[in-house]
């Protein structure tokens, strides 16, 4: 729990810095071919238009258009789980690289250290397992910026 503490502390003293470029490091042409393998059948890009922009139009998930800085659980119109929706609440930070990695390789693990809730439960079940590809997922994500 402390190494977590220690993690979540420097993502929120750094917030500011990506701000502008919600600092993404990873390869966003990898990133495009996992979002494409591993999220389209619960997840869509589509802008404020509808336009989808990536994925098939799935609404499993939200529409991760502009996730990259968003704060967690604030999609319009998605019924979110009340844990992502507390930690948006509680925190009001937006989606980091190292955030969004965690979140996405274990997304109730990742609610409950962030809530400090044993309780806490994630409604997304699917794990990625590759923390590089997390990386670049989140690199392509960053690109559809709001």
């Amino acid at each position: 729990m402390k190494t977590f503490n220690i993690a979540a502390a420097i993502t929120m003293l750094a917030a500011p810095a990506f701000a502008d470029g919600h600092a993404a490091s990873g390869d966003a042409a990898a990133g495009e071919e996992q979002f494409n393998r591993q999220c389209v059948s619960c997840h869509v890009v589509a802008d404020a238009d509808g336009n989808v922009l990536a994925g098939r139009a799935a609404k499993t998930g939200p529409n991760l258009y502009g996730v990259a800085g968003r704060v967690p659980g604030t999609v319009d119109g998605f019924r979110y789980g009340n844990s992502i929706v507390e930690l948006g609440e509680t925190t009001g930070l937006g989606w980091t690289e190292e955030s969004f990695v965690a979140y996405v390789m274990d997304p109730t693990g990742y609610l409950r250290e962030a809530l400090d809730n044993n309780r806490a439960r994630g409604k997304m079940s699917y794990k990625v397992r590759d923390e590089t590809q997390a990386v670049d997922m989140y690199a392509y994500l960053a690109t559809f910026a709001e």
